[in-house]
This record gives C-alpha cells, structure tokens and sequence, in this order.
C-alpha cells in the first residue's frame, strides 16, 4: 500500500508518518509544502499521477484562526484550494483521500454536541474555508472521508498545552477563558483514528464516504483543560511553580476571530462505523514532559 501524507510536519501529519513507518508492506510517502504545494493545481494533480497513491492523508492546513480573518486568500487556498485538488487527483487515479476538518464549521450555539447531520455556520474566516474545503472534497472526490475534530494538542506544534506550559513558566498567574466548550483531543489519537478508518475501508465491500466526528472525552471548558494541564505538571515536576489559574469569560478576552461557544463533537457514528472511541486527551497528558520543548 502506498501512501500520500500532506502536511507531514504538522501535529497530525508527524504523529502519522511515525505510526505509518513502523508498518510492514507500507510505502509512506511524506510531503509539507516544500515537497508539495497543496495549492497549485498543476503540481497536485502532476505529482498524484505520476505517484499512484492508494490513499492520500491531507494534514495540511491553515490553521492561524485569528491571522485567517486578515489572512483570508491564504486561508482560502490551503484550506478550500488544496482539498479541491487533491479531491479531483485522488478521483482521477481512484484513491481514498482522508481530510482533516474541524468543529469550527459550526456556530457553537447549541447546547448539545454536534452530530454530522447538524446544520454549519462557521463565523469566522477559518471555519468558513475549511467548510469550502469538506464541500469541495465531497463534490469532487469518490472515495473520501472527512474527520472533523476539535483542540488538537501534541508534542509537535504549537498548540494549547504547549502555550500553557509556556506561560506558566513565566507567568505566577493566567486568565483562562470558561465558557467555551470542547473535547481536547491528542495529535497521536487522531492519527490513530485515521489509519483505522484507512484499514477499514480497505477491507469493507461497502463505500464509508461520507463526514465523521471524532475528539477528545470529557467535554471540559478551556479553564478545566488548563487546570489539568497544570495538575500534571505538579505531579511530574515539569515547572518550577505552578500558576494560579482563574476563570474568564469570552468577553473578557476579546480576539479577532470569533470562536464556537460550544465546541462538543458527537462521536457516536465513528464509533459505530470504525469501532474507534473518542481520544483519552486526560491520559495523553501523563507525558506532559513531551510538550515542553
């Protein structure tokens, strides 16, 4: 099985190629940018002919969510651009294409967690192209699955965990923001999710195309995630000193891309298709030492 990885250094996209590698039979091939730009329609398509990939991973995004709001043509074409491209090449050589999109699709106004059926309303730039993105993939591509997920962390990237471990070190006290709501869901977990769902439709007689859900339990606010962040890094001594952490309001902290009140994905249908349960985000934190680099 031969295997196109995008976005190869990316929290995702890392996680992968290290799973992938240590696989028999397996040919990954891994590109960022340098090696292939999502972006340019000749190179893609070229690039996927010439290689003949069974399946193609996109883990390249643009995912500054507050850069996007000024940043808008670039967001666009990575986000809406390459998932059109790499959608149209996959189809033309009949491979699986896995695209990696996000909670941000939604508004965050209702209560429950969103299942895939819900009604999008992205409201800021970000959310907007990668909703392009997920609407270019299902047009264009036969064989396709589409993985929304939600707070991703890891040991690679930059990211929520990573920014805490980094202010707390500075900082004897931080506002963290309360009233948003989401699963945090560990960069490894999600490659994990893909290679199971990339197995299974190697083996299924069925088509699974479609979108799937699949982030991190329990639902917690971002003050409850740092809170946890920072309970780890006492017990496994990663700090000097903790900091306090109090709990703020959206209003308080005011940023220029508007961000999903409630960022709870329901992941009842990944279950129930693929048998894989949502990222144990609380364990991927046991390492914390991993994250401060």
């Amino acid at each position: 099985m031969k295997i196109l990885i995008t976005g190869c250094h990316g929290q995702v996209g890392y996680c992968l190629v290290q799973r992938l590698n240590k696989r028999t039979g397996v040919e990954v091939i891994a590109y960022d940018r340098e090696d292939l730009d999502i972006t340019n329609s000749e190179q893609v398509s070229t690039i996927i002919a010439q290689l003949k990939p069974s399946v193609i991973i996109n883990a390249a995004a643009h995912t500054a969510v507050d850069k996007a709001e000024t940043d808008i043509d670039q967001s666009y074409a990575i986000n809406y651009e390459g998932p059109l491209y790499l959608a149209k090449a996959a189809k033309a050589i009949d491979a699986l294409l896995l695209h990696i999109s996000t909670d941000y699709v939604f508004d965050g106004t209702k209560q429950d967690p969103y299942n895939e059926n819900d009604v999008t309303g992205p409201q800021g730039v970000y959310g907007k192209s990668k909703l392009a993105g997920e609407q270019a993939v299902e047009e264009h591509c036969s064989l396709y699955a589409i993985l929304r997920t939600a707070w991703v962390f890891g040991e690679v990237g930059n990211n929520f965990v990573k920014t805490m471990l980094k202010l707390g070190a500075d900082r004897p006290e931080l506002g963290i923001i309360g009233d948003q709501f989401g699963g945090p869901t560990y960069a490894g977990d999600i490659a994990d999710a893909l290679i199971v769902m990339m197995d299974k439709f190697a083996e299924s007689n069925s088509d699974l195309s479609g979108v799937y859900h699949f982030s991190g339990a329990p639902h917690v606010s971002w003050y409850e995630f740092a809170c946890e962040i920072f309970s780890q890094v006492q017990v496994h001594n990663v700090l000097k000193s903790v900091p306090k952490v109090n709990e703020i309001t959206a209003e308080q902290y005011p940023l220029p891309a508007p961000r999903p009140a409630n960022s709870r994905l329901d992941c009842s249908k990944i279950e129930s298709v693929f048998g894989v349960t949502p990222s144990d985000w609380k364990f991927a934190l046991t390492n914390i030492a991993e994250y401060k680099q």
